[in-house]
């Protein structure tokens, strides 16, 4: 019904029982419920201006979107900032925010950090009204214990009094871009972010997919080969030892350069660097076999790739691309495509949000558990 309203404006019953194919009684009882939550409204006819005529008797009620019912809040706890975002029950974008951190800042000032982001949003006046929730991602795996999995989701509770639903921010960017970035309607895509660590996504036939023990998408931990840097899992030559952040200035300072963050790494290889150049070559060749490989193995018709090391452009993408070709099976070589995610920082915070509403058919075999966090299968 939200979904119909959302797309074709006030309707009335009569309207809303043709287009959804529903028994009478079943849309009045969906109908009754969603009324009763705030989540629409009734409305006149006069209210569409492309009504037709109704003639004598009181107008037809009509059917719509409330937009003040309340927001839908995604939050995206990485590693060294926060980000937030925000949509009304007609999916509209409210707003997003982000704010860096030290990486070792507490958790309890982490969510106050992430209330007072949304806050400026919503300026100072949430509503969560029907969309009871708050969907939140997190660094790392979001199955077993953890004092962040027990300590989090109590603060933000404690916070905004609804439940939260949380899982790793990574896969949730691979959901929002499956759902309104550069994968947008696609049905089997790989997501891949370079960030502080290095981790992705899936979604295999339409749904993103978890995996047994929720441990789906750690791309960032196998291994490449002749990497040898210790990994914070306590492995030995991950990927995400080469292709973090942390990982490639630190190759770039050994090797000679300057450069303190990413931002400075982009000007030294927009004023050609030959060192900054021939790392990103490098980098670039170890991501791309490791895309080939995961593409020999699943078969995705699209990759995205984000995280803020892509802000390298073209002296990362084409490694990555060349090293791809180079190695996935020739069969599909013409039929992947390579895509620079779309989404921005905001892209885990807009994932919780698709996570909360429930809506797309990505989540079809994703359930959330009454306790508020995602569904651990055992």
């Amino acid at each position: 019904m939200l979904g119909l309203l959302r797309r074709q404006g006030p309707l009335s019953r009569g309207e809303l029982g043709k287009r959804s194919g529903l028994s009478r009684t079943t849309l009045y009882d969906i109908i009754a419920e969603l009324l009763t939550s705030g989540a629409i409204v009734t409305t006149g006819q006069e209210s569409r201006p492309d009504a037709a005529p109704r003639g004598r008797g009181r107008p037809a009620e009509t059917l719509a979107l409330n937009p003040d019912a309340g927001q839908a809040i995604g939050i995206d706890f990485a590693r060294r900032a926060v980000h937030v975002a925000a949509v009304n029950v007609a999916h509209e974008v409210v707003g997003s925010a982000g704010e860096p951190h030290a990486a070792d800042l507490p958790w309890e000032d982490r969510v106050a950090l992430a209330e007072r982001l949304v806050g400026t949003l919503t300026e100072g006046a949430l509503r969560l009204g029907p969309l009871s929730a708050i969907g939140v991602g997190v660094v790392g795996p979001v199955t077993g214990s953890g004092s962040h999995l027990e300590t989090l989701p109590r603060l933000l509770r404690e916070r905004f009094g609804v439940p939260v639903l949380v899982d790793n921010n990574t896969r949730l960017a691979a959901l929002a871009e499956s759902i309104w970035g550069a994968a947008a309607g696609e049905q089997d895509v790989l997501y891949l972010r370079l960030s502080h660590g290095v981790g992705g996504g899936l979604v295999v036939g339409g749904s993103l997919h978890r995996g047994a023990y929720g441990l789906s998408g750690e791309f960032g931990h196998i291994t490449v080969e002749s990497a040898k840097g210790r990994c914070d899992c306590g492995g030995t030559g991950c990927l995400e030892t080469v292709a973090s952040i942390r990982a490639v200035l630190d190759a770039y300072r050994a090797a000679g350069g300057q450069a303190g963050d990413v931002a400075a790494l982009v000007a030294a290889l927009e004023s050609g660097d030959p060192v900054a150049l021939g790392l990103l070559e490098d980098v670039g060749s170890r991501i791309g076999t490791v895309l080939a490989a995961l593409c020999n193995a699943i078969g995705p018709g699209v990759i995205v790739v984000g995280g803020e090391l892509t802000e390298a452009g073209a002296a990362l993408i084409g490694p990555i691309e060349r090293a791809l070709s180079a190695h996935i099976l020739p069969i599909s070589r013409h039929r992947v495509t390579l895509r620079r995610a779309t989404l921005g920082e905001a892209g885990g915070a807009l994932g919780g949000i698709a996570l909360v509403l429930h809506e797309s058919p990505l989540l079809s075999r994703y359930p959330a558990d009454e306790a508020g966090s995602v569904e651990r299968h055992p």
